[in-house]
């Protein structure tokens, strides 16, 4: 643990929120301008939803070995230049020429993001010990809730106000914020050499999952050949097979597989994944129901607020709670969320579908962030960026695996079908937690052993 005054450690919260505030907002808006950006630069049509895709990719690839190096160097700086990329290529991208220019930029810009998701968990394991994470992690799901739940909401009023390319402006200037509000701030850098790293296995580990996320969120059908995301596949499974020979040779494996033996790790990232899932087959499923049964713009407006909103009030709610309640609270909203999927596989009614957005919405804001918080009670303050990389590797790759298992379902047996899907997931999901993880008081994450103050590492603060 670092030991920084009580105001550096507010800037550094503050710059971690202001930088997973921009995550939401680059998804939803890069998706919201797919068609104008399609339309208006020259280049393949097919293009267009690896504006998305490319993003997403490469977010996923490069997390462990961003949270590797974020370990390794100076957090802070690590953070600031991760927040600087997302910027500096969010004001190229508003002005790119055509559209391979633009994939191409938001690659680098799923790289950035990589680097502000490691860095922040990084920097936050970093100075603020585990007694007060709860809270914190309470404060970084509002951030992320609101910024999901409004994310829609804010892009198409950017694109109204100055079309496409302020979607890319808008989040490029919130992040050069988070930059700044590093400036000044000790380095965080962990004393003593690092071991060797094993970079064969994290660029292998990244190519494996950049491969499989984007095969499953390119999916098929819609005019994409079946060669495209099959041959994606084919290539996660070959990296998966040499990865597995190259992790059993390296002396010091790049993924923490200390921290998957955990039981209770694995436990709530499985559950945050489930969650994830959830709500964005939630998103895609009940206005297609809606429609069905007539529903009209307001009473669409108010289910669809009924999910999202509570993820803007209820965080810090639900951090308080979590404090002895954390297993219980996972479990209990995991079942729930199951529970409304069976409802609505026997009723479409506008009411059921009122009632069940309130119910997964409430489920989302109650636990939003405390599967996070939990499972990286478990991880060292000095392996933050690889716990915290390797537990949004797997929130990403379930909820994307999650979304596309529903989409081929709801194609085939129509939309209630896709939620039965996610609901399946949260029952297993519930299930696991409540197996893996201790109930009760005994729900405080694996204490982390502390140095003697004499040999406890010390950021000198700036006056």
């Amino acid at each position: 643990m670092f030991v920084l005054s009580t105001r550096q450690r507010r800037r550094v919260l503050a710059a971690e929120l202001v930088s997973t505030a921009v995550f939401p907002l680059a998804i939803t808006g890069a998706t919201a301008v797919v068609p104008e950006v399609t339309a208006r630069l020259p280049g393949p049509d097919a293009l267009g939803p690896w504006v998305v895709l490319a993003y997403n990719g490469l977010f996923a690839a490069a997390l462990l070995l961003a949270g590797a190096t974020a370990d390794r160097t100076a957090r802070t700086g690590f953070f600031a230049v991760g927040n600087g990329l997302v910027a500096v290529t969010g004001v190229l991208s508003a002005f790119a020429p055509d559209l391979p220019s633009l994939v191409a930029l938001r690659v680098l810009a799923g790289v950035g993001a990589a680097m502000c998701a490691a860095g922040g968990s990084s920097m936050i394991l970093a100075v603020y010990p585990p007694e007060e994470r709860r809270r914190v992690y309470g404060y970084s799901g509002a951030v992320l809730g609101g910024s999901l739940a409004l994310g829609p909401v804010v892009a198409q009023a950017l694109m109204a106000v100055g079309g496409w390319s302020l979607v890319f402006l808008a989040p490029a200037a919130v992040a050069a914020l988070a930059a700044l509000a590093t400036s000044g701030l000790p380095g965080l850098r962990a004393p003593g050499t690092p071991g060797r790293f094993d970079l064969a296995g994290a660029v292998l580990f990244g190519v494996t999952v950049a491969a499989a996320v984007t095969g499953l969120g390119l999916g098929l059908g819609g005019g994409v050949p079946w060669w495209g995301p099959g041959g994606l596949i084919a290539v996660a499974v070959a990296g998966a097979v040499l990865l597995v020979r190259v992790e059993r040779r390296a002396a010091e494996p790049a993924i923490p597989v200390d921290l998957l033996r955990i039981p209770a790790y694995r436990a709530y990232g499985l559950a945050t994944g489930a969650f994830m899932g959830m709500l964005v087959v939630g998103l895609t499923v009940l206005p297609q129901l809606g429609a069905v049964q007539g529903m009209g713009p307001g009473t669409a407006a108010v289910m669809l607020s009924l999910l999202t909103v509570p993820s803007t009030v209820l965080p810090l709610v639900a951090a308080r709670l979590a404090r002895r309640l954390a297993r219980a609270q996972v479990t209990v909203a995991l079942f729930a969320c199951a529970a409304t999927a069976v409802v609505l596989q026997l009723t479409e009614r506008p009411a059921a579908l009122l009632g069940a957005a309130a119910v997964v919405g409430l489920c989302l804001g109650l636990t939003e962030g405390v599967p996070d918080g939990q499972a990286l009670a478990y991880v060292p303050a000095r392996r933050g960026g690889a716990g915290a990389a390797l537990f949004s590797t797997t929130r990403m790759s379930l909820e994307t695996l999650v979304l596309a298992a529903a989409t081929g379902v709801m194609a085939a047996l129509g939309p209630a079908a896709g939620l039965a899907v996610a609901g399946a997931t949260c029952l297993v999901a519930g299930v696991v937690v409540s197996r893996a993880v201790p109930g009760g008081r005994r729900d405080r994450g694996r204490p982390v052993r502390r140095r003697t103050p004499g040999g406890r590492p010390r950021a000198t603060p700036r006056s």
